[in-house]
């Protein structure tokens, strides 16, 4: 056990780091392996797993709970395995937007009314002041 103040403050923040970095790791194992169920089973509907493990891995690799390289490759073979079984490769399919287009209502052009000339302004009339007569 450490002695010095700022020691044992130290062991209390890795501590709580600690215990968040566990937090993270367990929800990206839980995401992960939501996705290689779907792949073992070879029933892909969705890539709805496959992106919510992609989201949280980047997630851990912000945070620093992962390195940026381990979440590369985690990403990586994630999805090779899905797109070994899927019908569509990832990347192809997007289930955020509709697959139509909406066909855009043409604009109606705006008819612009023209202004009257503006009037010249007359030059002022200079008014020349007298000097006060003295008493």
């Amino acid at each position: 056990m450490p002695i010095i103040k700022s020691a044992k403050k130290r062991m209390k923040q890795q501590e709580s780091r600690r215990q968040y970095n566990i937090v993270v790791k367990s929800v990206v194992k839980k995401q992960v392996k939501a996705v290689k169920t779907e792949v073992a089973s070879g029933e892909v509907k969705t890539n709805s797993a496959l992106v919510a493990a992609i989201a949280e891995i980047d997630r851990a690799v912000k945070k620093g709970v992962m390195h940026k390289r381990a979440g590369d490759r985690k990403k990586s073979r994630l999805t090779k395995a899905y797109n070994s079984v899927a019908t569509k490769p990832f990347g192809t399919e997007n289930p955020g937007k509709p697959d139509t287009k909406k066909a855009k209502k043409p604009v109606a052009k705006k008819t612009t009314v023209k202004k009257a000339p503006a009037k010249k302004a007359t030059p002022k009339k200079t008014v020349t002041k007298k000097p006060a007569t003295k008493k």
